[in-house]
Formats: C-alpha cells, structure tokens, sequence
C-alpha cells in the first residue's frame, strides 16, 4: 500500500557526510513509523534507525549513535537520514521501511519497504 524509494546515497571518503532521503507515496497514514536499515555484502540486514510519526521518539543502533541522525517532514512524506563522520564500516546498501504501529528495530514487523541505495565510505 506504500510505495518508498530511497535516494542520496553515493560514494564519499571516510569522514565525510551524506544525507538519505526516502520518499512515500501511495496509501499513506499519520501514524507510520519509519526506520532505516542497512546491508554489507555477505551480512545480514541491520537496524540503523527509526523514527515515530510525529518525530518526537527517535532510536539508533549504537554502532551510529552520535553520528547519524535521523527525521522526517511528513508534509513531504519523507524521512531523512543524515549520516555523519562516514567510515568504511558504514558501507552498504541502505533501505528504509515503514509500519503501521510503534517504533521497533526488528525488520520483520515493517511491512513496506524502499529497493535501497548503495553508500559507498573510502579509505
């Protein structure tokens, strides 16, 4: 029913800083959580972070806590993650996700998901 299509993503040096974006559209409501997730070749998908619907309880995983930030514009129907002090390690494909309900870091429990954009992080 919701339709999400990152973008942003791109090949940065270490230290350096990019901004995600994910846009929805179709059958949207007030009340989706949003969240990113991300993926290394040969590694199981991990949460990064994850926002409620109106902005005000955010969570991170701790490998990006401090450095990453994430949020939303629902006027626009997009999510943001700003993503600081880039190293190799974050290096991935990055997906974000959305679910009718409340904030979780599990991916299963999100029912929509965007196909991803590559971040690349050079030493």
């Amino acid at each position: 029913q919701v339709q999400l299509v990152e973008s942003g993503g791109g090949l940065v040096q270490a230290g350096g800083s990019l901004r995600l974006s994910c846009a929805a559209s179709g059958r949207t409501y007030r009340s989706v959580t949003m969240a990113w997730f991300r993926q290394a070749p040969g590694k199981e998908r991990e949460f990064v972070a994850t926002i409620s619907w109106s902005g005000s309880s955010t969570y991170y995983a701790d490998s990006v806590k401090g450095r990453f930030t994430i949020s939303r514009d629902n006027a626009k129907n997009t999510v943001y993650l700003q993503m600081n002090s880039l190293q190799p390690a974050d290096t991935a494909v990055y997906y974000c996700a959305s679910r009718q309900g409340g904030v979780t870091a599990t991916a299963p429990e999100f029912s929509s998901w965007g196909p991803g954009t590559q971040v690349t992080v050079s030493s």
